[in-house]
């Protein structure tokens, strides 16, 4: 197709939503997702996501290969861009005045997102959208401001892990053409990914032989080794814990690789054992910590008993869960909070760390209603650090600061000046996330100041507690109305894997008692979110795509020929869509 040929279907999409079959499929399709998604056509604001990491394997990896790329292509208005796999753009080089320009006014610069999400279809968000190497030339653009320039993306792979790890990107004016770029762009990606084999490599080996070197000297203790595709457990560990156990137990590491050997982490496995990870001097894998070695200690030799009493004595006003797991953590918090112990509750997103802070501080100080301060507090630093002040100079304060790993380092900064010299005065909490780096601000300035650091288990590591957490939930939504899950429908949430935890489960649950108020859900009342087992956690557009499928399956009372044809696919994509969905209907 023609450039003019090209705006004009691209326009028609627009305005009719009628979609030209002499338009690419890998454009055609990107445009689909763009609609979906609700990216706007005539205005450009990609966001400011964050200030890209420098010191990372991709960049130490990629920046030769750029800077001779860049060398080559100095007389040439092209511009060499690298991004994270979430789109983010870590470097931009150009020795064009006048495209650099033009990028700055499209946000095209180090820490804005150029993903689908945000800018729509684009060399870079959609050749990360379909891991595979995407030329976007003119009106193929979904945003008009892009059309006057030609993108070639190619997806940077990690050749040992097979993760998607970044994008790089070559861009320049429409009028020069495209084909060039894609075969550079290529090439260079081949350069990146050869020189991230050979970190791997080194830094494998080192890690093997550091985890070897440990396993001798220290024959009876845990060990634990992780790495980019590297999982080394002792026979120790293996024997102590049963599978379910050491599953959590990596995943607990894996978010730990931050921590230097001056920390440690403690927490509990799913059969209420209690461990305590942390790092050896044997081994240092970097600036990003990317890879490390633990030493894994069994703080006790069997688990929890799961009698009524031992329920009963850790039961928090408000908190549903019965799982040994998770009433370890609330014993700890119960216990510090009880005997007035500064105490940071670490956890994903959603899992309830602020609840249960707040509901031990209600359990064990009836008279003192603990004051929260949120990040959004924080927006107005002067006003938020006041009203902290004036609660640290109360009698017997209680605080509970949420989310501190959200926080500027000026914010973290003054609030450790405010804490300071008052740890005997009061009581404080605060959360923080799973994967919260500890040679930050938070883990130099803040978490010195608490005593204890406890973590919560994502819901995914305790479903047996949906059985619990349904029915309060329940209550809760539909303000005490007869309102109970089927059991085929309790199964069917017992089966997905709650990626957005507890918070996710009452955003499903208040979606069903929107719909219906009484009586009992069945499973083809529940949201299409829960009624698809996906193997991995869901991008927004395949969440997008499998909602899309649920309900014309609905729609078209399950007949998949219906559904395909009211979707504008085929019957074989549409297939494959629910097997790779996991949808159950």
């Amino acid at each position: 197709m023609t450039t003019k040929d090209t705006h004009e279907a691209r326009e028609r999409f627009l305005t009719e939503h009628d979609l030209d079959h002499s338009v690419r499929e890998s454009i055609s399709m990107s445009w689909r997702r763009s609609e979906l998604l609700k990216v706007r056509a005539d205005r450009l604001d990609p966001p400011f996501v964050r200030e890209p990491n420098l010191d990372s394997p991709l960049v130490s990896a990629a920046a030769p290969v750029l800077q001779q790329l860049a060398d080559g292509l100095a007389d040439e208005p092209v511009g060499v861009i690298l991004t994270s796999a979430d789109g983010v753009v870590l470097t931009r080089i150009s020795t064009s005045n006048r495209l650099n320009r033009a990028l700055d006014n499209v946000q095209l610069a180090p820490g804005y997102s150029y993903s689908e999400e945000f800018a729509g279809t684009n060399g870079i968000g959609t050749a990360l959208e379909t891991r595979k190497p995407t030329l976007v030339t003119g009106p193929e653009h979904y945003a008009d401001c892009l059309e006057h320039l030609a993108c070639a993306g190619v997806p940077i792979i990690h050749p040992i892990s097979g993760t998607l790890v970044g994008a790089l990107d070559l861009t320049g004016w429409v009028e020069d053409g495209g084909p060039l770029l894609a075969t550079l762009a290529k090439s260079a990606t081949n350069q990146i990914e050869g020189r991230l084999l050979e970190q791997s490599s080194a830094a494998q080996t080192a890690l093997l032989n550091a985890y070897l070197r440990v396993c001798r000297r220290l024959p009876q203790a845990g060990v634990l080794a992780l790495g980019d595709d590297v999982v080394l457990m002792n026979q120790r560990l293996r024997r102590a814990l049963d599978t379910q156990d050491q599953a959590a137990l990596l995943e607990y590491a894996v978010d730990s690789t931050h921590l230097t050997a001056a920390h440690s982490l403690v927490t509990v496995l799913p059969s209420g054992r209690t461990v305590r990870l942390s790092c050896t001097d044997d081994f240092s894998s970097g600036p990003r910590g990317e890879a490390a070695l633990f030493h894994v200690h069994l703080l006790d030799t069997s688990a929890v008993p799961s009698s009524p009493v031992r329920r009963n004595a850790i039961a928090l006003p408000g908190i549903a869960g019965t799982s040994s797991s998770w009433r370890r953590s609330c014993e700890q918090i119960a216990r510090c909070v009880r005997e007035r112990q500064w105490v940071v509750v670490s956890g994903e997103q959603g899992t309830g760390r602020c609840a249960t802070l707040k509901a031990a501080a209600e359990q064990y100080d009836p008279n003192s209603q603990p004051r929260i301060f949120t990040t959004k507090d924080f927006r107005n630093r002067s006003a938020a650090l006041a009203a902290l002040e004036h609660e640290l100079d109360q009698e017997h304060f209680s605080i509970i600061i949420r989310d501190l790993d959200l926080l500027t380092e000026p914010q973290l900064t003054a609030i450790a000046e405010l804490l300071q010299g008052r740890e005997h005065a009061g009581w404080a909490g605060a959360t923080i996330g799973s994967n919260t780096d500890h040679d930050t601000t938070v883990g130099a300035l803040i978490l010195p100041l608490f005593g204890q650091t406890v973590s919560v288990p994502a819901l995914r590591h305790r479903i047996e507690d949906l059985h619990d957490l349904v029915p309060l939930l329940l209550r809760q939504l539909s303000r005490g109305d007869e309102l109970s899950l089927s059991p085929p429908a309790m199964r069917q949430l017992c089966k997905y894997n709650w990626p957005g935890n507890v918070e996710q489960l009452r955003q499903i649950l208040h979606e069903v008692v929107q719909r219906q108020r009484s009586g009992i859900v069945a499973v083809d009342q529940l949201p299409p979110t829960c009624r698809a087992l996906s193997r991995h956690t869901l991008t927004q557009i395949e969440a997008l795509e499998r909602d899309a499928i649920v309900r014309s399956l609905e729609e078209n009372h399950r007949n998949k020929k219906a559904a395909a044809t009211a979707l504008g696919i085929s019957r074989a994509t549409i297939y494959r869509k629910i097997n790779e969905f996991g949808i159950d209907l």
